[in-house]
């Protein structure tokens, strides 16, 4: 008996909906939205949709020693849920069930596969929301962005997806099911394991439910203002005076010249010009307040900004602010219009954006490779693109993005702010770690997987 029949039996009248071998399934579970695909094909596919089914192949895997990749939406951009040669792939996506909301005690408890979207929208009636906002939240799982600790545009305010998660439900390597955290807003018994799995890309587990924390809709009306500068540090100047003079924007993103040119030569000048009033700048910074004091807290920003060089333009209206916020959207719309995009994602202290963004430049010219780059400003983590001609990203692409990330490092940054490692940062996460901590976390993670099998390639290699 091979894993397959062992499996086939232990999931019983539910194997033909759950387990799959269709080398078209097979073959989409090998990439991701990072543009890296894994050689090689998967044994099978097992589509859980309950506990159960999860265990049973996490057992079945104990048993013969087989790989198991845990994979959800297939929206990463790290390649962390790539279906490697001969791994069984545990997708979680269809267990997609919203199992509680408390308006009491603001928290909801949901099924790994729920989309962020349709979260939020069972959470409106309530007046609630789920503030983790990765930009793939219309597609994305809230089980991905716990794996990976997703962050997104309103981080800056509200944290990033471990601010969120009060409690998990996880299958082991071994198969057996555990539960970490609390229903509570405190908690402190014991280990904080559940940090540990949030961002652990099931490297330590299968998260199969979750609880997360929701928050009350901010009162009024947000308002959002654009601001077009002469130069990408001029800009992060500004984004830096707002956040020295304790403003708390939920979103406040900045547009560097080359991602700028690509959005106006995609969405048109005059769309631009019809948006801020004025057009040409080479750096755009975009900046929204919510809550009872964000008229008060926008004009403060406006102020500054313009104090910095900015030409600003407040939104008097929400349609208005939409238009401002549609230059953001059209980024990566733009930047895909315009090559093979190689999206990667660093982080500096706010302080150092300014030094970073002149590294991006010099790193640019030095390999000849355009980097047109957005940054969450209120946050320090930045996304430098880099766009190539061809099908494939090559060999001085990743030689570029090496060097880009020793730079974010000793700038007091990281290599990876919210995409996580996976298998596309892996070759440079012991220089950032250090030998002491890398040795830490790899025998923690020999504690939870002893054999081996939980994404093996993935993250420590």
């Amino acid at each position: 008996m091979d894993v397959i029949d062992w499996l086939t039996a232990a999931l019983g009248e539910d194997a033909d909906d759950v387990l799959s071998v269709d080398p078209d399934h097979l073959d989409a579970a090998r990439g991701d939205h990072s543009g890296w695909v894994a050689d090689g094909l998967p044994l099978a596919i097992v589509n859980a949709r309950t506990v159960e089914h999860v265990q049973a192949t996490m057992r079945a895997a104990s048993e013969f020693r087989v790989p198991v990749v845990p994979r959800g939406a297939g929206t990463g951009l790290a390649g962390g849920a790539n279906a490697t040669a001969g791994s069984l792939v545990l997708s979680v996506a269809r267990m997609d069930r919203i199992l509680e909301i408390s308006t009491e005690d603001q928290v909801a408890v949901v099924e790994p596969g729920v989309v962020n979207g349709d979260l939020n929208a069972a959470l409106e009636p309530f007046g609630l929301f789920f503030a983790p906002d990765p930009a793939s939240k219309a597609i994305s799982t809230v089980g991905g962005n716990i794996a990976t600790n997703a962050g997104g545009l309103l981080c800056a305010k509200y944290g990033v997806t471990r601010e969120a998660v009060l409690g998990l439900d996880v299958v082991l390597a071994d198969g057996r099911f555990v539960r970490t955290g609390h229903r509570t807003v405190k908690g402190v018994t014991g280990y904080d394991l559940t940090s540990l799995l949030v961002g652990s890309e099931g490297t330590l587990g299968v998260i199969v439910g979750a609880t997360v924390r929701v928050l009350p809709v901010p009162q009024g009306e947000p308002v959002t203002l654009g601001a077009l500068f002469a130069d990408v540090r001029a800009a992060s100047d500004a984004a830096a005076r707002v956040t020295a003079a304790h403003l708390r924007p939920a979103i406040m993103e900045l547009l560097d010249g080359p991602a700028l040119e690509r959005i106006s030569a995609h969405l048109g000048e005059q769309a631009i010009r019809e948006a801020l009033g004025a057009s040409g700048g080479a750096a755009y910074l975009l900046v929204q307040f919510d809550g009872p004091a964000a008229a008060a807290d926008a004009a403060r920003a406006s102020t500054l900004i313009a104090e910095t060089g900015g030409t600003v333009r407040v939104a008097a209206d929400a349609g208005e602010g939409e238009r401002l916020l549609a230059i953001r959207r059209a980024f990566h719309p733009a930047l895909a219009a315009s090559g093979t995009v190689l999206i990667e994602d660093v982080a500096v202290p706010r302080s150092r954006m300014p030094e970073m963004f002149d590294a991006i430049e010099r790193i640019g010219e030095r390999y000849g490779i355009a980097i047109p780059t957005v940054a969450h400003a209120g946050d320090g983590n930045l996304h430098p693109n880099f766009i190539t001609e061809g099908d494939e990203v090559g060999p001085e692409v990743w030689d570029a993005a090496g060097d880009l990330f020793r730079t974010a490092v000793a700038l007091g940054g990281t290599l990876t702010g919210e995409h996580g490692v996976g298998v596309l940062k892996r070759r440079w996460l012991a220089e950032e770690l250090g030998p002491d901590s890398y040795e830490l976390q790899v025998k923690l993670k020999s504690v939870f997987d002893p054999l081996g099998i939980l994404n093996p390639g993935k993250v420590f290699g």
